[in-house]
């Protein structure tokens, strides 16, 4: 697998930094991958695993998950000393920070044998974004059964199905092993990011790496760094609509810098505003990632079926509202 690696483009010096872009010249078809049957019904696979299987609602209004307990992280373990030098090597800056940790996972996930990255242009983004909500962090923290639903508008389904992170597998205990000794990461601030992919077909992000991170965190009282995986958006890394922007923002700024050296004292001030503004507008577009693709579920729905009475006995998702 080869894998290209370019920072996203930014608006103006000085905005944060936006994460990778990542060009993927392979696989055609990933070994953790989504499979797709009719009648709304999705299944993860991890090799010869089945991690995870969904039905969307009828209604579109949510989707029903059960989790295997077969899952594996695709990337290794990440040492302490790791985490502590790349913690020194950036000191405060947060973005360069967050970048070293990009690059890390980006080669480790091109090295992966169990990873999902397949061909295509795909994107690795700091945050979870501006319209996360911070409350359902809590709501995971307390919440999530290995069978359970997701709801995507409300529409009266029970507060605690109100949740945009997935883990793959259970959280471990706040005073298992692991979680312990990365709770102490977390005080010293040097916790690596969770990484994290974001699921079309859920809409919502299934934990890839860092669950013992994120169970740290939590448990603390605080909330992870992350990492967002997740195909770029049609198009490419500039959203669509950005070209529009980035040219009415230099015919702007070309009319503002005529004004500076006609000597307009406030020309300076106004071209840093239109660049702020900018900013905002190209997120506003970019936030989100490209559809998730998936491949037909050999067997169809009967395999889905006899997959869900073999890894979930007792399973009966209503799908029907």
């Amino acid at each position: 697998m080869l894998l290209d690696l370019t920072s996203l483009p930014r608006a103006v010096r000085g905005v944060r930094w936006d994460g990778l872009a990542l060009a993927v010249d392979g696989p055609d078809r990933p070994p953790l991958r989504w499979e797709t049957a009719e009648g709304r019904r999705l299944l993860l696979r991890q090799g010869g695993r089945t991690v995870l299987l969904a039905r969307q609602r009828v209604t579109h209004h949510g989707v029903h998950y059960a989790r295997t307990g077969r899952y594996a992280s695709p990337l290794p373990p990440l040492r302490a000393a790791t985490a502590r030098a790349r913690r020194a090597a950036a000191g405060d800056d947060e973005d360069a920070w967050a970048a070293r940790w990009a690059h890390h996972f980006a080669a480790a996930l091109r090295a992966s044998p169990v990873g999902p990255l397949h061909e295509g242009d795909w994107r690795l983004s700091p945050g979870m974004g501006p319209r996360a909500v911070d409350a359902y962090w809590a709501t995971l923290a307390r919440h999530d059964p290995d069978r359970g639903h997701l709801t995507w508008f409300g529409y009266g389904d029970p507060a605690e199905d109100q949740r945009d992170v997935l883990p793959l597998r259970p959280l471990a205990a706040p005073d298992a092993a692991r979680v312990k000794a990365y709770r102490r990461q977390f005080r010293e601030g040097v916790l690596p990011p969770v990484l994290l992919w974001a699921v079309s077909g859920l809409n919502a992000h299934v934990v890839l790496d860092g669950h013992d991170r994120l169970a740290a965190a939590l448990a603390e009282g605080g909330r992870p760094h992350v990492l967002r995986l997740g195909r770029a958006p049609a198009g490419g890394p500039v959203p669509p609509g950005g070209p529009h922007l980035l040219r009415a923002y230099e015919e702007r700024a070309a009319c503002l810098e005529r004004a500076r050296t006609a000597g307009d004292p406030l020309a300076p001030t106004r071209i840093a505003t239109a660049g702020r503004r900018l900013d905002a507008e190209l997120r506003a577009l970019s936030d989100g990632f490209g559809l998730t693709r998936g491949w037909p579920l050999p067997g169809g729905a009967p395999a889905w079926e006899a997959s869900a009475r073999r890894h979930a006995p007792g399973w009966h998702p209503d799908a029907t509202r």
